[in-house]
This record gives C-alpha cells, structure tokens and sequence, in this order.
C-alpha cells in the first residue's frame, strides 16, 4: 500500500534508481535487524546493535588498513569482533543475572567508546584497498551485491530459525524459559549462542556498511539498534518472545525504508518523519498487544 500511496503521489519514486536506493538502505538496516530477531523472539533486547556493528567496522579498517592485512582476514576480523561482543551481553545476561535492557546498554555504550578510542576519534579510509568498496558496491544487472548479501543472510536465517535445533531452542525459551529449563535444556548455553548469533550478524552490517562509505567512521552506530528493533516489531515479531519470523522481519525493513524514503520525496520536514516512524512504530506494538489478547 505504501508503495502505491507514494506512486501515486509522486513520479519520482517508481523510478529505478530510486528503487535501488531503497534496497541499498534496506541491507544494512535489515542485515541488523535480522539478528535481533533471534534475541527478541527469546523475550530479550539488545540495544547494542548499532555500536557493535561500528566498532566492527572500525576493527576492519585497523586490520585492513593499519595492519595491511588481507582482506578476507579484515572481514574474519569483523565477524569475529561482533561474535565476541555478542559472547559478553548473552554471558552478562545469564551468568550474571543482569536484565537484558541493562546489559546491552551497558554494551552499546562500551563499544561506542572503545570505536572511538581505537579509531583515535577519526574515520579509517579504505582509499588503498579499492576491492574492499566491491563488498557492497559491486553490481549485477544493476542491483548492488549489498541486496544479494540482505537476501542470502536472510534465506539462511529463516533456515536456522526454522530448520534447526537452534531455532526451536529459541521459541521455546521466548514461550516458556523455566518450562524449558526443567525440561533439561541447557538455557544458558542456548542464550548465550543467540547473543553470539545476533553479535555476527552487526559484525557482518559493520562490513557492509564499513563498505558501502568506503570507511570506517567511529561515530555512526547510535539510532540504528531502534531502527532494526522497529522492523522486527513492524514485521510481526512479538517483544514478550515467542512468536516472530525472518520474513516478516524482511517485509518490515522494507517497509521502514519505503516509509522513510517516501517521505523525503515528498519533502516531509526531517524532524517530522521522525514523529511519522515512531508512530508507525507505537501502532505496530500496540497490534502486538490486540494479538496477543485475543
């Protein structure tokens, strides 16, 4: 519908290029928000996200560019960094008892930090390592492979949800984590792995993002951990746990997207298409709610 809405109210949106550009912004917001799926199904939050998926970004300049190590090493580099960091919150938050919101806000503000002290507060340039820019950038009949990246990761997301122990682990402890717990499963163990998932998915965001600017800058992250929460809840998955699909987080990143792009065609002021996705946000939620009552 809101394509539609948007087409009609402008010729400029239906347009190729513009379509392309709603994609692009959808991959990096969607590739974070894909991995937050995991966690919230289980009841949790991670508000770290956005800081991580930078502080991943910074750690693939210094390895890349710094260190003048190989690329593929930058990206395991990355993947690793985030894995790591999702091993802490999900260890704060089963060891030691530390509320999700808490831990993950502790989080995000020690990575934002450390993106800062590691970067010496300045963006890290990929200026000689040309390839790196064609992680995201290079295209295929138009459509750059950030999209195919998106739709690959997701593809193999709703597989993990869906098709493995993992995935039924992970509803389970959303619907009922002390009936799983008495049921012998080893909860801890299990959280801790979907933090470790969620965490790989920000690094992977990092490089893609860190690819698409052609940088690593130290003072991005912040914003984009509700923005991939709000397309999760967008998408139908359930903050009380439970309930949620890697599809329905898809088709609500894209409709963040279409949602914000749409707007600035229309020349809507910036502080208004804020008022315009929290809105839409607070209605998703509230929907939640009416479900989960009938």
């Amino acid at each position: 519908m809101l394509i539609v809405v948007f087409s009609l109210s402008s010729e400029n949106f239906f347009r190729f290029d513009n379509l392309i550009g709603i994609m692009l912004s959808t991959a990096v917001i969607g590739v974070l928000a894909l991995g937050s799926t995991f966690v919230i199904i289980t009841g949790g939050i991670d508000l770290s996200v956005g800081t991580v998926m930078t502080f991943c970004s910074v750690m693939v300049g210094v390895i890349v560019t710094f260190w003048q190590l190989p690329i593929p090493l930058g990206i395991l580099g990355g993947v690793l960094t985030g894995a790591a960091c999702g091993f802490i919150s999900g260890w704060l938050v089963t060891k030691m008892s530390i509320p999700p919101f808490i831990a993950t806000l502790g989080m995000m503000m020690v990575t934002k930090g450390l993106s800062l002290v590691v970067s010496g507060t300045k963006p890290i340039y990929f200026n000689e390592t040309p390839g790196f820019s064609k992680i995201s950038m290079a295209t295929l009949f138009g459509i750059p492979s950030a999209v195919f990246i998106f739709f690959g990761l997701a593809v193999l997301a709703s597989i993990v949800l869906s098709k493995t122990i993992i995935g039924r682990y992970n509803f389970a402890l959303g619907s009922n984590e002390e009936a799983t717990r008495l049921s012998g499963v080893n909860v801890t163990f299990w959280k801790i792995i979907i933090y470790i998932i969620t965490g790989i998915f920000a690094g992977i965001a990092g490089i893609m993002m860190a690819s698409r600017l052609n940088s690593a800058q130290p003072s991005l992250g912040t914003g984009y951990e509700l923005e991939a929460i709000a397309a999760v809840v967008i998408g139908g998955t359930s903050l009380s746990g439970g309930r949620g699909s890697i599809l329905g987080t898809v088709i609500g990143a894209l409709i963040m997207s279409v949602l914000t792009n749409g707007l600035r065609i229309l020349s809507v002021p910036q502080e208004w298409q804020t008022v315009i996705v929290g809105g839409v946000v607070i209605l998703a939620v509230y929907a939640d709610i009416l479900r989960r009552r009938k």
